[in-house]
């Protein structure tokens, strides 16, 4: 079932709430992994610019949130 439930009495479901809270932890979680890894690696494996190194952790955490969501969502 899907998270935001609505109940015969109207109320929503507040187990689903908890279910949605812990899936934006999740994509958060995995956006900030990917950014800070990403990140280490262009600056200090690659010897990459700051900016360079920032643009592509912006990048590449965006492209590990949209992942995460839509895994999410499955």
């Amino acid at each position: 079932m899907r998270s935001f439930q609505v109940l015969a009495n109207g109320q929503g479901n507040k187990a689903g709430r908890g279910a949605a809270m812990k899936a934006w932890r999740t994509i958060a979680l995995h956006t900030v992994v990917a950014a800070g890894f990403m990140f280490l690696l262009q600056r200090y494996g690659l010897s990459a610019t700051l900016e360079s190194s920032l643009l592509w952790a912006i990048v590449f955490g965006g492209c590990a949130a949209g992942l995460a969501y839509s895994q999410a969502n499955r």
